[in-house]
């Protein structure tokens, strides 16, 4: 008899155990519903990824460049002008790393980095800042074309998303082609 209660016990401490790990899973499940669709709002795109045996399926976010091609509204050669651009960019851009001063080490620079390393780095970062240079003088240091660039291929948003509404968004898009064009063509 002892043993029935005890198993019967083990019986209802499991089901509180699934019950609380559903309840767990719907949570989730909203607070992602939530932010895809506060996201969305925004202007950003999502692709879910389907290996077709997960019932929760990671959403990845969408870049600018490739929903635009997606979508039909630029070229292959417009896509790759922008993939360059992005890629300068981002190399170029400023790295803040602040390193502990309880993990110094001989021979480390900040953040923890040889200083092989670091050096490697800013040459790299130097190399990106001259080709983004060289990318903007191509779109004549125009503040719009440089904008453009810099929100869609280079943070890799959506024209919507950038612009902050559907209607600017429709007047980025066209303002990006034009630099892609003229990056691209170069």
């Amino acid at each position: 008899m002892a043993r029935k209660r005890k198993r019967g016990g083990e019986i209802l401490l499991r089901r509180a155990e699934l019950e609380a790990a559903r309840a767990e899973t719907r949570a989730v499940e909203a607070g992602v519903a939530e932010t895809l669709g506060l996201e969305r709002g925004r202007g950003a795109v999502f692709t879910v990824e389907d290996d077709g045996e997960a019932p929760a399926r990671p959403h990845r976010r969408q870049p600018g460049l490739d929903w635009l091609e997606r979508k039909g509204r630029i070229s292959e050669d417009q896509k790759a002008a922008g993939l360059r651009y992005r890629d300068a960019y981002q190399v170029a851009q400023p790295v803040i790393s602040l390193g502990s001063t309880l993990e110094v080490q001989p021979g480390m620079g900040g953040g923890g980095l040889p200083l092989k390393a670091l050096i490697a780095r800013a040459g790299h970062r130097q190399q990106a800042e001259q080709k983004l240079a060289m990318y903007r003088r191509r779109l004549a240091e125009h503040p719009a074309l440089v904008g453009a660039c810099d929100l869609i291929c280079g943070r890799e948003l959506t024209p919507r998303e950038a612009a902050g509404g559907e209607r600017e968004g429709i007047r980025l898009e066209a303002v990006l082609v034009v630099a892609l064009d003229l990056l691209a063509g170069a």
